[in-house]
């Protein structure tokens, strides 16, 4: 794995290795902070903050409004109505339910807990999708009109991430490509009103991470390093799965080790064990302790970094009732015609990072006519979407562990995927190329009935996992 470090990494590089412990705070701290009358205080306290920094940031949950109700569910009430009255614990009254979801699979540890809803259109199991690119040969045409990125079905699923923190600001970094004619990192008047960037916020600060977005910036991407959730590694690996199909440049994670076995006893060796006479009949009764080396750091674990279209909504009508205590409770939406994109990543990618145009502006965009190698759009600005995209990825990317693959037929009829050896210019224009494919099924989701009736459009777009 190369050694370089992400330019986005943390400014302590020293911070890297300790950037994926998961911090948890007293059990008493998050039991007063998530009482009902908890929420309320810190509800008012976000209220007042927000009030007072609505003019110069986004809203906690990325839009132009200042308040923020406490989640206060009918569960809630009840319990803390029934401590207050009894002083111990008893029973509980049966909370609103929602409707019955299909199946329900939860991860170890219970990080995160995932409701499948209703998947028409969506096959049973993820497809590779590196033929698009590549098929033994770097491709001159990439099929961004091809019916395979013409998204039929949406996949809904409710997914609640777990964490033990008390909620604080999330460490964020803004990024604006050079190419724009104004590559000022600064917006202007008619740019300061603007929120489309801050559609990603509901999934931060849903899970105890308060995103601080200024509304004098104006960035082509936002990323965020923590604090760190060991859900969304979870989250991101469950999105994978769970996505139609997949354009991967890296190759799978090794299998997880498994504990060594303890050795086993020589039958010779007695129970009793004697001691050492030289420490006893020493001159001094303190025995001098062994000399041992001191052990070096674990080298970083190879991260990679999963790229998608993904909808976010609610948990039900309002964002409001997807931040509960010590847990978001957010549904996510995958569309078909969007392949996911794996690369490995560097050491210090970030743990997060969107696209700041969601999918309202995304269908806006016109692609080029067809498919050769010289047609362009119109405007120019599909091209200039997958630049600016392209340039950021660069900056996470590990090239030295890009691999591409492909699947071929063998002798008996039957597909066996296969790993070509091509050169830095290649792995460049593949990784370019499936970008290209991934932004014009963003952009082909506009003509999807059932993506305009689902999906929310503002709250929609381009984001990118951390992931093992």
């Amino acid at each position: 794995m190369s050694d370089a470090i992400s330019p986005l990494g943390p400014i302590d590089p020293a911070s890297v290795p300790e950037a994926e412990q998961e911090k948890a705070a007293p059990w008493i701290v998050r039991k007063l902070v998530g009482s009902m009358t908890g929420r309320i205080v810190r509800s008012s306290w976000e209220t007042l903050r927000a009030s007072g920094t609505n003019v110069v940031c986004l809203s906690p949950w990325g839009d132009s409004s200042p308040l923020l109700l406490p989640c206060i569910r009918f569960r809630d009430l009840a319990v803390h109505t029934i401590i207050a009255a009894t002083g111990g614990v008893a029973a509980v009254a049966a909370p609103v339910m929602g409707p019955v979801s299909d199946a329900v699979v939860s991860t170890l540890g219970d990080t995160i807990l995932v409701e499948m809803g209703m998947h028409v259109g969506f096959d049973l199991t993820t497809k590779a999708a590196n033929d698009l690119i590549f098929d033994g040969a770097i491709k001159q045409v990439v099929p961004i009109h091809s019916r395979r990125l013409a998204t039929t079905g949406v996949k809904t699923m409710t997914i609640t991430l777990k964490y033990k923190h008390v909620p604080e600001d999330a460490s964020l970094g803004f990024y604006r490509s050079g190419i724009h004619k104004d590559h000022s990192l600064f917006a202007s008047v008619m740019d300061y009103l603007a929120v489309e960037k801050g559609w990603f916020s509901p999934y931060l600060f849903a899970s105890g991470r308060r995103p601080v977005i200024p509304r004098s910036v104006k960035p082509d991407l936002i990323f965020c390093h923590g604090p760190f959730l060991s859900g969304d590694y979870k989250l991101g690996e469950t999105l994978l799965a769970e996505s139609a199909a997949v354009i991967s440049l890296s190759k799978p994670p090794p299998p997880p080790p498994t504990p060594d076995a303890t050795p086993a006893r020589s039958p010779a060796a007695s129970s009793l064990s004697l001691p050492n006479l030289s420490n006893v009949f020493s001159r001094s009764r303190t025995p001098s302790p062994d000399p041992a080396l001191t052990p070096l750091p674990p080298p970083p674990t190879p991260r990679r970094l999963a790229i998608f279209v993904v909808g976010l909504k609610p948990h039900r009508a309002f964002w409001t009732t997807s931040a509960r205590p010590e847990e978001s409770v957010i549904q996510y939406q995958l569309m078909n015609g969007c392949p996911a994109v794996v690369i490995p990543a560097r050491v210090g990618a970030p743990l997060l990072a969107w696209d700041t145009l969601t999918l309202e502006k995304l269908w806006k965009v016109a692609l080029p006519d067809g498919d050769a190698p010289e047609a362009r759009s119109k405007d120019g600005k599909f091209e200039g979407i997958v630049d600016v995209l392209y340039e950021f990825v660069d900056l996470c990317i590990d090239w030295d562990r890009v691999v591409l693959s492909t699947q071929q037929k063998g002798a008996e009829g039957d597909v066996e995927d296969g790993v070509v050896d091509v050169g830095m210019n290649d792995k460049k224009a593949a990784l370019k190329d499936a970008l290209k494919v991934l932004v014009a099924g963003a952009v082909r989701t506009g003509e999807s009935k059932e993506v305009r009736k689902e999906v929310d459009k503002e709250r929609s777009g381009i984001a990118m996992w951390r992931i093992p």
